[in-house]
């Protein structure tokens, strides 16, 4: 039944504000596998590690470096499965990785960044003579790569296939090679090997290249080299914790990531920069794929260069001459070294002795590797939940504290309608609650104790809005009029002042959002948030609840509402002896 002319419409305010808790609760509890506010770095405990930019020339980096540099990391970190993970920049030079809870060990590992190079090898040697793995003791035997032309116009020529196997000087990870992106044959693909093959990696023309039992003695850790590339590899700490990117237009000796083998690489084909994709791949019998691969996308300008050196560089048509092996390196440190085994036209595949997690890695280094600046470590602090948890019961003990004493203040000055006021804070926090639960699960928000001194100070700006809501309701009495006349007129004159003040208070919180960094963010998002339901609240259930309660006699009872005695203050005592 609808409501005489005049009056508000009540049950259909109410209804909506109890159809709007209904849905983000159901999406709060009956979704998704987590049912609590996701907690953020100082409340839950992890790592956060400071990385400090370094240029080529010694200036500071400029800030479209550093911002290119902080959503390239932010990218990788995601593209790990990290989550609640934040990358932000201080100052000109610094940018901050934060990781929460479980996922706080891997903070450490993401920030190994610096550009990502393609380089071919020269040669490469383990650190000592026993450092290096025999396929056979491995178990990896000699892993294939088997190129086909699906680049080309036909689409099914074949290629001839080829192994990739370890030579005694070393290779730095297990065997890998590089091929085109087309079916690969099942009767293509060699077994492994117990005796490994000549080297995977070249040794420069003219250098024999020994193997098995005539593996060269430790005297000579470089046979072969020559006294420029002894000299290089003689100087490489493979032990060294601080690395920083050197030239990519310069010859290099780096070492793999295990700090076994050392290697002089040439100067870079191109930077990671021009990798557009890379993606793991499982075994497909179907495919023609029987082990875990990487496949890599080029952009234009990479792929144009990649498919000349292809052409000129491969086991098929110029088995074992330098250059055939190709490594990846990221700040300086090879990730992967596989060999070309012919013309590589498209997309390239590296595959070897992969497994799921060494594939999937090698693909996250290879997309989100390709930064524009080196870093390094200055610090990774591990911060405890137990600290955490004592700062959250501070907090909260704050907010409760406050809390109580503006329900004490509604209850003595206002009566009655201070139960109006912890029913619709009560309200308020329900809805905060629900979507703390539902942003922190779509949007990855983590409630920090930033975010939650938001919330304390929103306390007052939604008490706010009710006093000046009931202050206009008493100036309508004090006129002469009755409480149920008085509502609808305080309601017109206080809802411009309450849209007013949500108004600044909401810009203020977005342009604090805008300009801050770190946890500032936080305070400034849970802020507008508490602004955004201040104007809720106060519109789908104070209102309607003033509403509802002034149809009553007891509301305007002196003793129940207070209402009552300001009316009976502003009349004359003729007027209230009649």
């Amino acid at each position: 039944m609808a409501p005489p002319q005049g009056q508000l419409p009540v049950a259909r305010y109410l209804g909506a504000l109890a159809a709007l808790l209904a849905v983000v609760y159901a999406l709060a509890f009956l979704t998704g596998s987590t049912h609590s506010p996701k907690l953020g770095l100082d409340l839950q405990g992890g790592t956060q590690v400071t990385l400090a930019a370094k240029t080529d020339n010694g200036q500071p980096p400029s800030k479209e470096s550093m911002n290119q540099a902080r959503e390239i990391l932010l990218q990788r970190v995601n593209g790990a499965g990290v989550a609640s993970a934040e990358v932000v920049t201080q100052g000109n030079s610094n940018l901050i990785i934060s990781v929460t809870g479980e996922n706080a060990d891997k903070a450490k590992d993401l920030a190994q960044t610096a550009q990502l190079l393609f380089r071919p090898v020269v040669t490469g040697f383990p650190v000592s003579p026993t450092a290096a793995p025999s396929p056979s003791a491995s178990g990896t035997g000699s892993p294939s790569a088997t190129p086909s032309a699906s680049a080309t116009p036909t689409g099914t020529a074949g290629s001839p296939s080829g192994t990739a196997t370890p030579s005694s000087n070393g290779r730095p990870v297990p065997p890998v090679a590089l091929a085109a992106t087309a079916t690969p044959k099942p009767s293509a693909t060699p077994k492994p090997s117990g005796t490994p093959k000549p080297s995977g990696t070249p040794k420069p023309s003219g250098t024999p290249t020994p193997s098995g039992s005539d593996a060269p003695p430790a005297t000579d850790p470089f046979p072969g080299a020559t006294p420029e590339q002894r000299a290089m590899l003689t100087a490489l700490d493979c032990n060294a914790t601080e690395t920083v990117a050197s030239s990519p237009d310069k010859q290099i000796a780096a070492c793999d990531r295990e700090g076994k083998f050392k290697y002089v690489l040439d100067k870079a084909l191109f930077k990671g920069t021009e990798v557009s994709s890379a993606l793991a791949q499982a075994p497909d019998a179907n495919a023609g794929r029987f082990e875990w691969t990487v496949l890599i996308n080029l952009k234009s300008t990479g792929q144009g260069i990649w498919a000349k050196y292809t052409q000129d560089h491969n086991e098929q048509t110029k088995p074992g001459q330098v250059g055939n092996a190709v490594a990846f390196t990221l700040d300086d440190k090879v990730i992967s070294a596989p060999t070309i085994q012919s013309p590589i036209p498209g997309a390239t595949s590296v595959s070897g002795s992969f497994n799921q997690d060494s594939a999937t890695d090698l693909a996250d280094k290879l997309k989100f590797g390709a930064l524009p600046l080196s870093f390094t470590q200055q610090q990774a602090l591990t911060i405890s939940p137990t600290l955490g948890t004592d700062q959250l019961k501070a907090g909260l003990l704050a907010g409760g504290i406050g809390l109580a004493l503006v329900i004490l203040y509604s209850m003595i000055y206002y009566r009655a309608l201070g139960l109006v006021t912890i029913a619709s804070l009560g309200v308020s926090g329900a809805l905060t609650y629900a979507l703390l639960i539902i942003l922190g699960r779509q949007i990855g928000f983590a409630l920090t104790l930033a975010g939650v001194a938001g919330f304390i100070v929103a306390i007052g700006i939604t008490a706010d809005s009710f006093v000046i809501f009931f202050e206009r309701l008493k100036d309508e009495v004090r006129d002469g009029r009755t409480a149920r006349s008085a509502v609808p007129r305080a309601w017109i004159r206080a809802r411009r002042t309450i849209l007013s003040a949500d108004a600044v208070s909401f810009l203020a919180a977005a342009i604090l959002y805008y300009l801050a960094a770190g946890d500032v963010k936080g305070f400034a998002f849970t802020l507008g948030l508490s602004t955004v339901l201040d104007l809720v609240v106060v519109f789908l259930f104070t209102h309607p609840l003033i509403a509802l309660l002034s149809r009553g006699a007891a509301f305007t009872s002196p003793r129940i509402s207070g209402l009552g005695a300001v009316r009976k203050k502003t009349l004359t005592p003729a007027a209230a002896s009649s």
